[in-house]
């Protein structure tokens, strides 16, 4: 038994704590500057908005509350001992003895003992983001103002301190000893704000209970690691919080929905630094999945579809983390605004159903731009190739012409998740008009049905050609919530395409029609960290398309490509590399239409050239494309917050024969900005060929969203 003058509950001790933590005043604007001196010693008035809130523990989904975030939500999870907070007012009643009250001052502040604490960068970390002090430090103030801030932010770090187990610790506030030489703008030297800390010792746990986890069986052990507050830690408002988060989600995960957590009881000894706490917890029965049932907006989803977005099946043990999974499944559609999911009991004790609610977004979205395309061309024809590593976002590139871009999406024009886009893109080297149906989650989670029919009409330097493309493939999607390790496509394609170029060994033009049939299939695998800005890992990919192209006469040959990444951090700066292989095999560069060639040189492929511009060319200096390719890239991308440079190093050459020689390569570098937002790197690239060639320009410019590679 404790001493009675020495233990405490915290669950009984609400009004005291805001008594006698927080004699401090309140955060509102500074009284104006008096007229007359005075005195430094003159009791200060009543702040009457004064209080730290008692953590609101009955609220299921905020045990404990969290530190705060902003004034007046401090959990404590025990008072300071009687004599600490008698004592207090006294100690904060103190003010400046060495300076003049009257007259408006800049001042530093010094915090004396916090960095000998093991959490010290935490508790400074938030007491920076709540201190007067600091958020009014740009504005000058005077003494009485300057003091006042001082013993409101002494009774801040000393709360702070109780939060983090410091129930002992003690904060003086002390203004008055200028600060050095160092100098205002009006000629006068700063004051000096010190906050004088005596931490104390830490009260750590000796005794710890979980009431009701025996009958769980055989999941109380993995519960109670769940709930991570061992014996000897320290008594950590945090910790705490985050240990009862934690239980009530394993609770969850492990099949009991209805299970309740009370709130802890914690007792403290402050003769011996000491603290026990007692947790109960009624588990409820454990449950088993049974149906959906939908509410809310009609024809956003049936319970069919919603049954093939989850990961949970009638009668699987309730897991609330595949519930969290659905949930953020529905909303990843794009076509539902709100999807909140309830368990809802049954008739059968041990059959949880789950009431699906779900409020419809608009489905229709309306885009343009206005640019230039960047990075690696895609053409009409290649649509088995298309994926998150290989499209070009809307940018600038030398050497490609003003595009405008408009677009309609109606994302669900034939339910369920069935969409329709109409794109059309009017620019100086490309025309092009598409119709693109998709199904998302396709017979499956995360696969699509993609069909499009393009009418393309493009002209570069290495050709000029007029395609109609019908296509269609299936998919396994990746995207920026679930990025999947492990990503394919696999379909049709068929093009009829007139096209003219010039003869390689002449230079003389040429004009023919080609009808090419392909069976494009592509196999990617990605051990990156992130999608559109990796630090980490590495990805490969691999393409193979098998064609057959009527020229007159008939012919097959295959298409393969290899692309290889990796990525390697190493304090501010994250190096990466890229390889890419391609190779025709089984028919020659001029004999297959110019659009199915490769080519080398742009933004997403050598910087410093131009698009297109690396390989073989004719005599009129034109490139026409090659059989094979190979490229590298380096770079080293240093980050400083939200801004970023990036110095890289690339190099490649195309090829006429169906393999790369790894011979003549063309090297260009350079040096990148990149601006980080919420959605990914704005990259902008400036480079230079290293081996520059007549017709190629001394510097290109590359403008696009997400990293070179």
């Amino acid at each position: 038994m404790l001493p009675a003058a020495s233990r405490t509950r915290a669950s009984s001790a609400c009004a005291a704590i805001v008594l006698l933590a927080c004699p401090v005043a309140a955060r509102g604007q500074d009284a104006a500057a008096p007229s007359q001196a005075l005195d430094p010693n003159s009791p200060m008035a009543a702040m009457p908005d004064l209080g730290v809130d008692w953590p609101d523990l009955a609220q299921p989904d905020a045990p404990l509350g969290q530190l705060p975030t902003a004034p007046g939500e401090l959990p404590l999870l025990a008072p300071p001992p009687p004599d600490l907070a008698q004592s207090k007012d006294k100690k904060q009643a103190k003010v400046a003895q060495t300076t003049e009250a009257t007259g408006e001052r800049r001042y530093a502040l010094t915090i004396d003992g916090l960095q000998s604490l093991s959490d010290a960068g935490e508790i400074r970390a938030r007491f920076d983001a709540l201190s007067s002090l600091q958020q009014a430090a740009s504005k000058p103030a005077n003494v009485a103002q300057i003091d006042r801030r001082a013993r409101e932010d002494a009774g801040l770090l000393a709360d702070l301190l109780r939060a983090y187990g410091y129930y002992d610790a003690e904060v003086d506030a002390r203004v008055g000893n200028l600060a050095g030489p160092e100098l205002t703008t009006s000629g006068d030297t700063k004051l000096a704000v010190t906050l004088a800390v005596d931490a104390g010792p830490p009260y750590r746990f000796t005794s710890l209970s979980l009431n009701g986890l025996a009958g769980t069986g055989e999941d109380s052990v993995a519960l109670v690691r769940a709930f991570g507050v061992r014996k000897g830690d320290a008594v950590s408002a945090d910790k705490v919080n985050a240990g009862i988060a934690a239980l009530k989600t394993a609770l969850g995960d492990k099949g009991y929905p209805f299970a309740t957590v009370a709130d802890p009881d914690i007792t403290v000894d402050h003769a011996t630094h000491e603290a026990g706490m007692t947790v109960t917890v009624d588990p409820g029965q454990r449950m088993r999945f049974g149906a959906f049932h939908i509410s809310g907006t009609k024809y956003v989803f049936g319970p069919k579809h919603v049954q093939l977005l989850s990961r949970l099946h009638p009668g699987d043990t309730y897991d609330a983390e595949r519930i969290e999974d659905l949930r953020r499944a529905l909303i990843q559609t794009g076509l539902v605004s709100v999807a909140q999911i309830t368990p809802v009991k049954t008739a059968d004790p041990q059959v949880v159903d789950l009431d699906v609610h779900l409020e419809r977004a608009p489905p229709r979205t309306i885009g343009a731009t206005l640019g230039y395309v960047t990075g690696s061309r895609i053409t009409a024809g290649q649509l088995g190739y298309l994926n998150t590593e290989t499209v070009s976002s809307v940018g600038y590139g030398t050497g490609q012409g003003v595009t405008a871009e408009v677009d309609w999406t109606h994302r669900n024009l034939f339910p369920p998740e069935g969409s329709l886009t109409l794109r059309g893109v009017l620019g100086t080297q490309e025309q092009l008009a598409s119709a693109i149906f998709r199904r998302n989650n396709f017979r499956t989670r995360d696969q699509a049905l993609v069909a499009q029919l393009t009418l393309d009409h493009l002209n570069t330097s290495a050709f000029a050609a007029k395609t109609v493309d019908l296509a269609a493939n299936i998919e396994r999607q990746t995207n920026i919530i679930w990025q999947k390790k492990w990503t394919y496509s696999y379909g049709v394609e068929l093009v009829a395409s007139d096209e003219r170029d010039d003869i390689l060994a002449t230079g003389e033009p040429r004009r023919a029609t080609y009808y090419v049939g392909a069976i494009p299939l592509s196999l990617s695998y990605d051990g990156s960290d992130d999608l559109l800005n990796p630090t980490k890992g590495f990805r490969l990919g691999a393409r193979v398309s098998p064609e057959i192209s009527f020229r007159g006469r008939s012919f097959e040959y295959v298409r393969l490509e290899l692309n290889g990444s990796a990525y390697q951090p190493l304090g501010r700066v994250v190096f990466a590399e890229r390889i890419r292989l391609g190779s025709i095999q089984g028919a020659s560069a001029d004999a297959i239409a110019p659009t199915r060639r490769f080519y080398s040189g742009g933004g997403g492929s050598v910087r410093g050239f131009g698009y297109q511009k690396i390989g073989p060319r004719d005599p009129n200096n034109e490139p026409v494309g090659g059989a094979s390719v190979a490229e590298f890239g380096l770079e080293a991308r240093i980050r400083f917050g939200n801004f970023g440079v990036v110095p890289f190093f690339d190099g490649g050459n195309l090829y006429s024969r169906s393999l790369p020689k790894f011979t003549g390569f063309h090297y260009g570098t350079g040096l990148g900005v990149r601006y980080y937002t919420s959605f990914g790197p704005i990259r902008v690239d400036v480079g230079t060929p290293i081996n520059r060639e007549p017709g190629d320009s001394r510097v290109a410019v590359y403008v696009s969203l997400g990293q070179a590679f």
